[in-house]
């Protein structure tokens, strides 16, 4: 019979080997993610690292090509999907969004911690992986709030807004369902919001040093 012992050992051997566990943030467009990760990056400039993703929509007004996203052509990237070189894919608003396997290795690389976000289509092929990710759902006050923020963008058409808030509903209700995360943020004030993310994440990070995992502070 193979001991408990022997279990944990190679459970730390892989840990060991894999490096700090990345973290995997989840909620619908306008609920506050971007705000809270921007606050996180500033307050740990050596610790985190962010994936930029992959998609195949056009870029809004003042987003960069490799900094918001990769933006890519539609035949490039189902290409590069059926090639196995991403990690997790998903269509949302008519547009392909996904995480390649190389850049997650990029932050990797430079010893942070990989920040992915994330839908829920992708949240679930990434549970399916060995990275063993923390994750973390980020919840907007309500569809109404979420609507206004979404119109103070002033980037979206009638018909795009609507997909949007359709695909937000759905997000809300599998960001809530027991399980799913393990942690949910209820991002009605941002301030008190932010304390809690980066409460448990940093929480979750002092654990993993603890078990011998180097973190980069």
């Amino acid at each position: 019979m193979i001991s408990i012992l022997f279990i944990a050992n190679r459970l730390f051997s892989t840990m060991s080997r894999q490096g700090p566990r990345p973290v995997v943030v989840c909620g619908p467009s306008g609920s506050g993610k971007s705000t809270l990760l921007n606050r996180l990056f500033k307050e740990y400039p050596n610790t985190f690292g962010f994936s930029v993703s992959h998609t195949t929509r056009k870029p809004r007004p003042g987003e960069e090509d490799g900094v918001h996203y990769n933006y890519v052509e539609r035949d490039h990237m189902e290409a590069a999907v059926a090639n196995g070189e991403f990690i997790e894919s998903a269509t949302f608003g008519g547009n392909m969004y996904g995480t390649s396997k190389e850049a997650v290795r990029k932050v990797q690389n430079a010893g942070k911690v990989c920040i992915l976000d994330i839908e829920p289509q992708g949240v679930e092929q990434v549970k399916k992986t060995d990275l063993n990710p923390i994750l973390i759902y980020n919840n907007p006050p309500s569809i109404e709030a979420l609507e206004q923020r979404l119109r103070k963008r002033n980037t979206e058409t009638e018909e795009s807004l609507k997909k949007r808030l359709d695909a937000a509903a759905n997000e809300i209700a599998y960001g809530l369902t027991p399980g799913n995360f393990h942690k949910i943020i209820h991002n009605v004030d941002i301030d008190e919001a932010y304390e809690q993310f980066r409460e448990y994440i940093v929480a979750e990070l002092k654990a993993q040093e603890a078990a011998g995992i180097n973190i980069c502070w």
